[in-house]
């Protein structure tokens, strides 16, 4: 019977020493489990360390344990926006149109203090084609944190279809570093793996048409005169695409009404050989406003027969400028409407029409035939 207590007591002491080294334990485990100061019955992620408890979605479970903080019945691991229930981070581009290529665009685009490129990246949103950029592509300097931070999320969209050009606010980082490594071997595609001090000038077809981007930043690729390297390559691209239809486009314009810029002489070579070769349209920005000119030659001699016509489209969301003194045959002009100029491109003629940010009513449409 002694023997019995004994083992009785013995039982009940090694209970006690246990309740007593597990007490402090139950008790933290009871109040808040993963120690970030929220008590488990308040905790939205009790097992996991999240001070702050967000919950994008709502739904009771904190972001940090929510296999779908979203909400948007994709799981984090699948989504391409695992922080955006309408995937606004990525728009997979509208399906191609049914007849001609359509070619749509704008420069002077990007910066984080500015929404204009969030208004013009929403109307690509709904226009199927090849994006091209005028230069100017993100502020204020070009670098690879504004690509990231103030292109990406605005234009950056519609990237897997962008067929860029470079401007003077990207040569403000070291050899327009921060474009060529954004864009990749598309910015100057016969230099693959460039990505400092390249070229930023190539060719491509569409459709019928023959498409030539300039670096008009030429004094950073071999000058831009009628005997320098780009000027002398645009001859010889020229000459083996003899297309019943051309365009080409670069960031400064050879005329413009603009009062920051204007006129801008250095890429009157690349002009004289593409009018030598017959060609339709340029396309430029640099000056913050939206005009367009009647055919001419380099000289500003209107020449409906053979000349170029010109479109100003430094419209994609900066900033906007008023007009200086008004050039010659320039035909339409807007400064108050942020926008994108969309081109049909068929294969003897061209439709174009300046698409304005929601909520504006400046428009300007018509046709062109090729020479």
């Amino acid at each position: 019977m002694q023997r019995n207590y004994k083992k009785l007591a013995a039982v009940l002491v090694l209970v006690l020493v246990a309740l007593a080294l597990c007490a402090p334990v139950a008790s933290a485990v009871g109040s808040d489990r993963d120690a970030d100061g929220i008590p488990n019955a308040s905790d939205n992620c009790a097992k996991q360390y999240n001070p702050d408890q967000k919950d994008l979605d709502g739904d009771g479970k904190g972001d940090v344990c929510d296999s779908d903080r979203d909400g948007d019945g994709q799981l984090n691991a699948d989504d391409p926006c695992p922080d955006d229930a309408l995937n606004g981070c990525v728009a997979p581009p509208p399906p191609p149109p049914p007849g001609d290529p359509v070619f749509v665009g704008a420069g002077d685009i990007a910066s984080c203090a500015s929404s204009g490129d969030e208004a013009t990246a929403n109307l690509l949103d709904g226009i199927p084609g090849t994006v091209y950029t005028l230069g100017d592509n993100a502020y204020n300097s070009g670098t690879d944190a504004e690509f990231a931070n103030c292109y990406d999320p605005s234009w950056g969209r519609h990237k897997a279809r962008t067929k860029p050009s470079v401007g003077n606010h990207e040569y403000q980082t070291a050899g327009a570093s921060g474009y060529y490594n954004y864009f990749g071997d598309v910015a100057s595609p016969t230099e693959p793996g460039c990505r400092i001090n390249c070229k930023g000038y190539y060719s491509y077809d569409l459709g019928a048409w023959h498409i030539v981007a300039l670096n008009s930043m030429c004094e950073n690729v071999g000058g831009c005169g009628a005997s320098s390297t780009m000027v002398t390559w645009l001859q010889g691209d020229l000459a083996a695409h003899p297309s019943s239809c051309t365009l080409a486009y670069w960031h400064h314009p050879v005329f413009s009404s603009g009062s920051a810029h204007g006129n801008d002489p250095k890429m009157i070579p690349s002009w004289d050989a593409l009018y030598a070769a017959g060609a339709d349209v340029v396309l430029s920005g640099h000056d913050h406003d939206y005009e367009r000119f009647a055919p001419q030659k380099s000289s500003g001699e209107a020449d409906s027969t053979r000349g170029i016509r010109e479109f100003v489209v430094g419209t994609g969301g900066r900033s906007l400028r008023a007009f200086g003194t008004i050039r010659a045959n320039s035909e339409v002009r807007n400064f108050d409407t942020y926008g994108v100029l969309k081109l049909t491109l068929h294969a003897s003629s061209y439709e174009w029409q300046f698409v304005p940010e929601a909520d504006k009513t400046f428009s300007d449409s018509g046709t062109g035939n090729c020479h």
